[in-house]
């Protein structure tokens, strides 16, 4: 089927429900001022859509090189050098030619000298404890010495039914297939892992089971930190915990950063579906009780999800008995990688959300600034200053993250962006509007930021800062937008964009700065789609849904796409493309890498030297499967749409981290 076919049937359309992943049903209620809408009034919405818009305009809307009509313009050479691979989708991975992508660790292998070989068919709490976890997200890369480091890893979720042996998808099924020990596996799964790794004479990577580096973090058995303002409040407290200054484990952790001084940061996204009640209605749905003095800000933030049936069997996670515990996740978690007995850190400073990564930079006078977005539809972007600048002191580093400033971002009409600051007593945030304390602006910093009049974004989710005072938001997509605009250029956009923002005088602690949108995504040769790409893009180069990116040691952008089950509309896999930012070839892009069927491409994360990228695939054989040619089924773990990596019979479809290098040694795309 062609994806103006997929477009116009019913089973696979891009209507608001039809592919709206069911983590990221829209919970803002104030849509007067969305991003789109913001457009839409400074330039037109017309004009927009028609490509009618003057130079001036145009310019301002997407940056200095304006995307224009093909043979406008001649070819132009950019910073990228590789042969660009070929788009498509099958049951593996591909890279671009004169590169290897190796294997270096996937889920079940064990990361102790004594920790069990991956056994799918016998898996046991113990076992999946001393292995790799389940779908591996975010992929940071600390160097110890040249060609050794350590890598630290995300783990985001669990699929059961590729997972586990005859169970299918659990949560469309009353979770009738899940016991106590299938549930603590699955604990078990999530989380983060460090594991050192070390390069070969013959230039291969693989782990090192004996380092005294490596360990598995989990909300099973990983005892955790409360730091910042709301450490201590009467609403973190629980009943296992009356301090509200310590919790067990973090989960649904996307993507992450590493700091300046070598700390590795979780981020805890969509922790609201792992919260459980008792309160059903007669088909067996989640009723709210609206009298819960709560009530307002579990609304806000979807809670509780009751995407898993953890609460079941373990009473923290049922709101109905432990209302509080619920507070106590949607943070950014700080690990140090070179001390494994060191206890993680939940720095509360940075709010609660569903953070999207948590990116980091330094200030002009030195302090630290983290970057995040939180991933849900009409939501919002935000960056944290520290107080404290960093030193030579790496535990006074450590501390940084403890107290600073929380900011939301406002895009305005004139292309402004104003960062507005989270703190208790600022405008409309004080008791008389229920914020009581800087505590409760945290907990509740979605409904702070409501107040605040912040922007609505199309599902921000990676925000990665460049040196320069640069910064990158990637927007995912948006089914639930009625309206077209420059920004989403289609009504219920199944596509996403990418927004650059020019921190004023380079400074990222600055409060103010510029914004222009690099490119909209989607395929440029559909007119309905309205993407808008440098003309130089091929018909392999264009993507859908950015999701992660990383700067490079060069400056450059790359970014890895997350179409979930939309990739039927574009026909593409999802992959890593590496995008130009500056001169005439800006909103050019060339596709590197791409993933097998079902998967969702993590990382990517460059070493400093720029000759060794780590990528991850998780959730393979998964994602829109019903539309694979040949396949068109759901899979199982008994009948998977791909068995990759492994391809061998009985071996289920495992995420895997994979490390990327030049045939031949040397720098990726030089």
């Amino acid at each position: 089927m062609d994806r103006k076919a997929l477009i116009d049937d019913p089973q696979y359309g891009n209507k608001a429900e039809a592919f709206e992943a069911f983590d990221d049903i829209p919970t803002n209620p104030g849509l007067d001022n969305t991003i789109g809408a913001i457009i839409s009034r400074r330039y037109g919405r017309r004009d927009v859509l028609r490509g009618t818009l003057g130079v001036a305009a145009t310019t301002a809307l997407f940056g200095s090189a304006a995307m224009v009509a093909p043979g406008a313009q001649a070819k132009t050479s950019g910073r990228y050098d590789f042969t660009e691979l070929v788009s498509g989708n099958d049951e593996t991975h591909h890279i671009a030619d004169g590169y290897d992508a190796q294997i270096l660790v996937r889920w079940g292998d064990p990361i102790f000298a004594d920790a069990p070989e991956f056994d799918p068919q016998n898996q046991t709490v113990e076992s999946q404890l001393g292995q790799f976890g389940y779908n591996n997200d975010y992929v940071g890369y600390l160097e110890l010495e040249p060609g050794r480091g350590l890598l630290c890893v995300n783990h985001e979720y669990t699929n059961e039914e590729v997972m586990f042996p005859g169970l299918g998808r659990q949560d469309r099924a009353g979770f009738e297939g899940m016991t106590a020990e299938l549930i603590d596996i699955e604990m078990a799964a999530h989380g983060g892992t460090v594991v050192e790794i070390a390069q070969g004479t013959d230039g291969t990577w693989a782990l090192v089971r004996d380092s005294k580096y490596n360990r598995r973090i989990t909300p099973l058995d990983t005892a955790m930190s409360i730091s910042g303002p709301a450490a201590g409040h009467d609403r973190m407290k629980t009943g296992e915990d009356p301090t509200g200054t310590t919790v067990f484990g973090t989960m649904n952790n996307c993507a992450g950063g590493m700091t300046p001084w070598g700390t590795y940061l979780m981020a805890e996204e969509n922790f609201h579906g792992y919260f459980w009640t008792d309160n059903r209605d007669e088909e067996g749905n989640v009723v709210m009780d609206s009298n819960n003095p709560q009530h307002a800000s579990m609304k806000r933030y979807g809670t509780p999800g009751a995407w898993y049936a953890w609460g079941k069997y373990h009473d923290r996670f049922n709101i109905d008995k432990e209302p509080n515990e619920q507070n106590r996740f949607g943070w950014i978690v700080e690990v140090d990688p070179l001390d494994p007995d060191s206890i993680p850190v939940k720095h509360t400073a940075l709010g609660r959300f569903r953070h999207e990564g948590c990116e980091t930079s330094l200030s002009a006078d030195g302090r630290v600034v983290v970057y995040s977005g939180d991933d849900n539809r009409f939501d919002y972007v935000y960056k944290f200053v520290s107080a404290g600048k960093v030193g030579e002191d790496r535990s006074a580093n450590k501390q940084l993250l403890s107290e600073g400033t929380l900011y939301v971002a406002r895009f305005g009409e004139d292309g402004d962006v104003e960062w507005m600051p989270l703190i208790h007593g600022y405008g409309p945030l004080t008791e008389d509007n229920g914020f009581a304390s800087q505590a409760d602006v945290m907990i509740d910093t979605r409904l702070a930021a409501d107040a605040l009049g912040a922007t609505p974004m199309d599902r921000p989710e990676d925000v990665q800062p460049r040196g320069d005072g640069t910064v990158y938001a990637m927007l995912t997509n948006n089914t639930r937008r009625t309206e077209p605009n420059a920004a989403n250029p289609r009504a219920e956009n199944a596509f996403g964009h990418i927004i650059e923002i020019k921190e004023e005088g380079g400074d990222h602690a600055a409060t103010r700065g510029t914004w222009s949108i690099l490119v909209t995504c989607g395929d440029p040769a559909v007119s309905e789609v309205g993407a808008q790409w440098n003309p130089e893009t091929s018909e392999h180069g264009w993507f859908a849904s950015p999701d992660n990116c990383a700067i490079d040691a060069d400056g450059r952008l790359w970014i890895s796409t997350d179409q979930g089950g939309n990739w039927p509309l574009t026909g593409k896999s999802d992959g890593l493309y590496a995008l130009e930012t500056e001169g005439a070839a800006r909103g050019t892009s060339k596709l590197f890498f791409r993933c097998p069927v079902g998967g969702e491409l993590c990382g990517p994360y460059f070493d400093a030297s720029g000759e060794t990228l780590f990528l991850a695939v998780q959730h393979p054989a998964t994602d829109g499967v019903l539309a694979f040619p040949g396949f068109e089924r759901n899979s199982t773990f008994e009948d998977p749409a791909t068995r990759w990596p492994d391809f061998q019979d009985g071996i289920p479809p495992r995420p895997s981290v994979l490390v990327v290098t030049k045939q031949g040694g040397g720098k990726i795309a030089v």
